[in-house]
């Protein structure tokens, strides 16, 4: 047998076959383009090609972003604002002709990672993300958990903690709100801080690179972002004590989170001490399709 995973990514859509033991057999993947009936059909063509290259027809499990009301089955909180509104499950439904589960893809990158990752193990897994926005999921026991408002894991648009004086004038967030964890530690919140600080532009990964050289303002910047980061994580030991942090998106490849992050945190915890591993997803930028695939059972009826 095997299981679909689609990928419902801002600027690309993939979708994965993958067998009984979480190994790929077909993956494919086209450019999103941003409008939501055209995305449907990439979705619909992208699995017929997976399967097709797999030979094999299996249930399809959707990482996406925002989640589905559990009221109105409509989707909300989407950075992906062409989403919102929408009854994206049923219609995926619709056009796939077969069942489809939907779930956050943060939420994906933790269940891909607590499944056969970096996770692989331990009970309480909570995997972050640090891309171009930043978000969370949780998965106890092996359980993925969406919470009774399907809204576990939305750690991104909650408030920066332990604000210090430079950052009381907080940044503009797309959701409407001021100050989201987004506007602090995702990649982009990265490059926005060093244009702030310096009047230019340069993407994260450029930030990183000019702070490891010594450049002033980078390693200004990147120290500022690793002591955010660290008040960001201290709220989640407070809350769930996790086993293990699993870290994905572009930030996720930078090696001074893994050396700085435990002392960043540990100050802010409420405890005598604190420690957990935090480690970077064991499957990178596969975690999202696979994690989709393995929202279905490895013995489901399609």
């Amino acid at each position: 047998m095997i299981r679909i995973g689609v990928d419902f990514g801002g600027t690309k859509i993939e979708a994965a076959a993958l067998n009984a033991q979480g190994r790929f057999v077909a993956r494919v993947r086209a450019p999103n383009p941003g409008a939501y009936e055209p995305a449907l059909d990439a979705v619909r063509n992208l699995v017929a090609e997976a399967e097709r290259q797999a030979g094999a027809r299996g249930p399809v499990g959707v990482g996406a972003p925002g989640s589905a009301s559990p009221r109105s089955g409509l989707i909300r909180n989407a950075n992906s604002l062409y989403l919102n509104g929408r009854p994206l499950a049923e219609d995926l439904e619709r056009v796939l002709g077969r069942p489809v589960r939907l779930a956050n893809d943060a939420n994906c990158l933790a269940l891909s990672e607590a499944a056969d990752g970096a996770g692989e193990g331990f009970d309480v897994v909570f995997a972050a993300i640090f891309g171009t926005g930043c978000g969370g999921g949780l998965v106890v026991g092996g359980r993925l958990l969406g919470g009774a408002n399907g809204i576990a894991g939305e750690w991104g648009h909650t408030p920066l903690p332990w604000s210090c004086e430079d950052e009381r004038s907080a940044p503009p967030c797309w959701c409407g709100r001021q100050g989201c964890l987004e506007t602090w530690i995702s990649g982009s919140a990265l490059a926005a801080d060093f244009a702030r600080r310096t009047g230019r532009k340069a993407a994260a990964d450029a930030v990183v690179a000019m702070a490891r050289q010594g450049e002033p303002d980078a390693v200004a910047c990147l120290d500022a972002y690793i002591g955010r980061a660290g008040r960001a994580l201290a709220v989640i030991a407070d809350i769930l004590d996790p086993d293990v942090i699993v870290l994905g998106g572009g930030m996720s490849n930078v090696a001074e989170l893994y050396e700085r992050l435990p002392a960043a945190i540990a100050p802010h915890v409420f405890a005598d001490a604190w420690q957990a591993p935090i480690r970077p997803a064991v499957h990178g930028d596969s975690s999202g399709v696979r994690g989709a695939a393995w929202l279905w059972p490895l013995d489901p009826d399609p």
